[in-house]
């Protein structure tokens, strides 16, 4: 099971970024197989140029086209995602989510950023062809702490969130292969 990692974060150490990462860590720990995708670290002047050959943007549409679950990161600015995260959506073919579950994220300043997963997020990752959009994930930074020493600390809601979510997608994807394991076992009776 291949978890993507998807982060739409300007800066590797924003609440974001660090959200993404733990979340990261939880399914490590139920056994998940997870790569790390960062659209800031992807070439900038192909990524506006929307070039879809250039190798590392290929590299990057074949991580996302590889994985059976993508989990998004993006932190809130004036109510949308970023827009690194919108161009490299962009650059997705139409259907290229399908098939996959997908696990919204975001981080923002404060509650008001709350619906901008839904009303801006969501309907792109559905248009996509998402099999499955888990329920959303939204904090502030004040519900994510940083500790240089412990790592990062999530509020009590904010942690009940993620297990949830972490949950969820374990088992969507433990579903998965399970059924994918027996059509295989069907065929090779047949």
């Amino acid at each position: 099971m291949t978890v993507l990692l998807l982060g739409g974060s300007p800066s590797p150490q924003s609440s974001c970024s660090r959200l993404l990462q733990h979340i990261g860590d939880k399914l490590a720990v139920h056994g998940c197989r997870t790569a790390r995708l960062e659209v800031r670290e992807l070439p900038g002047p192909a990524l506006l140029r929307m070039d879809a050959n250039d190798p590392e943007l290929a590299r990057a549409l074949a991580q996302v086209a590889a994985a059976e679950a993508v989990v998004v990161a993006t932190p809130i600015y004036k109510a949308a995602y970023t827009g690194m995260l919108k161009l490299f959506l962009d650059l997705l073919p139409q259907d290229g989510l399908q098939g996959k579950a997908v696990l919204p994220l975001a981080t923002g300043g404060s509650q008001s950023h709350l619906l901008a997963l839904d009303y801006a997020l969501r309907p792109v990752l559905a248009s996509m062809s998402a099999r499955f959009i888990l329920p959303s994930i939204y904090a502030t930074s004040e519900q994510l702490a940083w500790d240089s020493e412990r790592g990062t600390r999530l509020a009590a809601p904010i942690a009940e969130r993620v297990a949830q979510g972490v949950d969820q997608l374990v088992a969507d994807l433990a579903l998965r292969a399970s059924i994918a394991g027996t059509a295989a076992a069907w065929q090779v009776a047949a």
